[in-house]
């Protein structure tokens, strides 16, 4: 177990750091400049580490990366803790953290600077006072109400620990008297507290967050193919080998806790691929848990269910460790097909002749369509003019002064291939003329983005974008 921690981490170190940012990452990246209670989309937990990595290791990938490692790593201790508290054993314990690191997910997606890594730490430290608060001591549960607190915070997926808590305690005997007793309800208090901040900077702004997050609940039509796309996904996701042992676990029911724990919040992702896709990450909070659910199973196994039990760790960490080489290598653009991470590529070049175009097109600003595009283009210094997103305004409440853009000048709007945008910018400006098409690396990995040159805003762009219909200016 501490051969794979120490080699895992030195593997995400050196990868973090000659990898350039994802979309999500760069666009995580701008809201460190500015810390605040919450944004758009998440919580602040991501913000916050970005910028605390920044300060230890430079605003650069490996800086941007560093708190997500660091919580991936942390997160594989804990999960060994866990085993050992929840009774399991050291043994089943060490191969639980092992198999978390050889799921694919957590393999490949460990270094990344997303909400996803702060959430499975703060979860799987939830688990780890919760169990101790049980079966050692209650003052555990002021631990446990801390890091649930500080799992909200990370993304609101955590609200599922509550239920999850309560759903294993009140199936268990001594799970009914910590209920009786007021520990659990503190816990309950203090998580609320902690959380507190983000509900009020919500309140704040229009529930920007609860409304963008929490409204995916809603039910506009059905579509159960989903739930198959869930299922696939998740046993790829989980390592094939692993998710055997994963289905034994549940059908045995054991180890009965930790399954009980895990149980609204799978119920509800199996709701939710009835009516909308579920993204791959979204149950990675889970997989420390589950890792050490498919490890018990993986215990007594005996004849084929041993050799599984012995490939499942080397499946896994060989296919991460493959993956993440093969997307930090740069590729010389002469492979005949689509290289793997080709959105992380071509952007330093792609940036300068982003600046080329926009001087000679006479533009005081950079525009697009997508965030990632925006984001990309925000963390490359070639761009000497503000960079803004035109169509989802809101997603950029947090800007700084100095980082908008006059609308009322013209700009230089650059616009995906795929994407349906190109009418919108027409209708939101009154003069739109095309100029040449940029292309963003070489080879198998060229994306060609199309180029307009804009003035005359029809609308308010910088309260409500070119999105949506919005009202017009006289």
């Amino acid at each position: 177990m501490a051969a794979v921690i120490a080699g895992t981490l030195a593997l995400r170190l050196v990868i973090a750091a000659v990898t350039p940012l994802t979309e999500d990452e760069a666009y995580y990246r701008l809201w460190s400049f500015r810390p605040d209670l919450g944004y758009y989309d998440h919580p602040p937990m991501v913000a916050w580490l970005i910028w605390a990595g920044r300060q230890v290791a430079g605003d650069k990938p490996l800086g941007v990366r560093l708190g997500a490692i660091l919580s991936t790593t942390l997160t594989t201790l804990l999960t060994f803790d866990l085993g050992r508290v929840a009774g399991l054993g050291e043994r089943v314990a060490a191969r639980g953290a092992i198999w978390l690191n050889a799921t694919i997910l957590v393999g490949v997606g460990g270094l990344l600077a997303v909400p996803d890594a702060e959430n499975g730490l703060f979860w799987t430290a939830t688990l780890c006072c919760a169990f101790r608060a049980v079966r050692r001591h209650p003052a555990w549960w002021l631990g446990a109400g801390f890091a649930a607190g500080l799992a909200c915070l990370s993304k609101y997926s955590a609200l599922f620990l509550g239920p999850g808590l309560v759903f294993w305690l009140a199936g268990a005997r001594d799970g009914r008297r910590a209920l009786a007793t007021p520990w659990p309800w503190l816990a309950a208090a203090i998580a609320a507290a902690v959380f507190a901040p983000n509900v009020a900077w919500n309140a704040a702004h229009g529930w920007l967050t609860f409304n963008r997050q929490f409204g995916r609940v809603r039910v506009d039509g059905w579509a159960p193919g989903y739930l198959i796309k869930l299922v696939v996904d998740q046993v790829l996701l989980l390592n094939p080998l692993i998710a055997v042992f994963l289905g034994l676990s549940v059908r045995r029911l054991s180890p009965a806790p930790l399954l009980a724990i895990c149980a609204p919040y799978v119920l509800y992702l199996a709701f939710h691929s009835l009516h909308d896709e579920v993204q791959g990450q979204w149950p990675a909070p889970l997989y420390p848990t589950l890792a050490l659910c498919a490890a018990a199973a993986a215990e007594r196994a005996s004849g084929w269910l041993a050799r599984l039990r012995t490939a499942a760790p080397w499946l896994g960490l060989a296919c991460a460790g493959a993956t993440l080489i093969v997307v930090a290598a740069a590729s010389d653009g002469r492979l005949a097909y689509p290289v793997p991470a080709r959105d992380l590529r071509g952007w330093p070049a792609f940036a300068a002749g982003v600046e080329r175009a926009r001087i000679g097109a006479g533009a005081a600003w950079v525009g697009g369509t997508d965030y990632g595009i925006v984001a990309e283009l925000a963390d490359w210094p070639a761009i000497k003019a503000p960079v803004a997103e035109v169509f989802e305004r809101e997603r950029y409440s947090f800007e700084l002064p100095a980082a908008r853009a006059d609308f009322s000048r013209p700009g230089l709007i650059l616009v995906p291939p795929r994407d349906g945008g190109e009418p919108q910018v027409r209708s939101c400006f009154a003069h739109v003329t095309p100029l040449p098409e940029i292309d963003r690396g070489q080879g198998g990995a060229t994306v060609r983005y199309r180029v307009f040159r804009v003035s005359g805003p029809r609308r308010d762009v910088e309260r409500s974008g070119c999105g949506d219909p919005g009202p017009r200016l006289p």
